[in-house]
C-alpha cells in the first residue's frame, strides 16, 4: 500500500509580497490576496475526500488550511516539523540573499539557523510516521519550501543541489505516492 499525499503551498503573506524570507517568523498571510488564496484552496478538493491534513504550525500554514476547509469534517493537524527551514539571521532578509545560498546551505546551516540536511531529518520523522498511520489514505500537507524539498527528495529521490536551484513555480498542487 501507499499513502497519496498531496502537497501545497501555503497562501501569500505580507513577507511574500515585501518579497522577503520568512523563515520561523510567524508572518501573517496578506489581505485580501492571502485569504482569498486559502478559499480558493480549499474549493479546488470540493468533491475530493481527503483522510487528513496536517500543516506547519506557522500561521501562515495552518490558516491557508483552515480557512480553505472552514466547516468540513476534515482533521487538520499543525506539526512543526513541516516548517520552513530557520534562515537564522538573513529571517525576513530579502529574498534574494536566500535564495542566493540555498545551495551552500544543504548541510551548512544559515548563520544562527539551520541547514536543508536538518529540515529533511524533521521531514523524514514525519514521513516514517504518514507510513505507519495512513497506509492506504489521502492526505493533503500544507507547507513551504523547505517541506517541498523533503518530499522531492526523499520520494522522487532527486538531489538537494538540484531543488534548491530549481526557481518556484506556483501551481495547484503537487501528488506524490509515499
Amino acid at each position: 500500500m501507499t499513502v497519496k499525499i498531496i502537497f501545497e503551498a501555503h497562501s501569500t503573506t505580507w513577507d511574500n509580497e515585501a518579497e522577503k524570507s520568512s523563515g520561523w517568523n510567524d508572518v501573517r498571510l496578506s489581505l485580501p490576496l492571502g485569504y482569498k488564496q486559502s478559499e480558493e484552496l480549499g474549493e479546488r478538493f470540493v468533491g475530493k475526500h481527503l483522510d487528513a491534513i496536517f500543516c506547519s504550525d506557522l500561521q501562515r500554514a495552518y490558516l491557508s488550511a483552515e480557512i480553505g476547509f472552514a466547516g468540513r469534517d476534515i482533521p487538520i493537524f499543525r506539526d512543526a516539523r513541516l516548517r520552513e527551514c530557520n534562515y537564522g539571521d538573513l529571517t525576513q532578509g530579502p529574498a534574494d540573499a536566500v535564495n542566493g545560498q540555498k545551495a551552500e546551505r544543504i548541510d551548512v546551516p544559515f548563520p544562527n539557523g539551520e541547514s536543508y540536511t536538518d529540515t529533511n531529518k524533521r521531514m523524514k520523522e514525519f514521513l516514517d510516521e504518514l507510513k505507519t498511520n495512513y497506509d492506504g489514505k489521502t492526505v493533503l500537507v500544507v507547507g513551504h519550501r523547505a517541506t517541498q524539498y523533503a518530499l522531492d527528495h526523499f520520494i522522487l529521490g532527486q538531489p538537494m543541489k538540484e531543488i534548491v536551484a530549481k526557481k518556484f513555480k506556483w501551481q495547484p498542487g503537487w501528488e506524490y505516492e509515499l
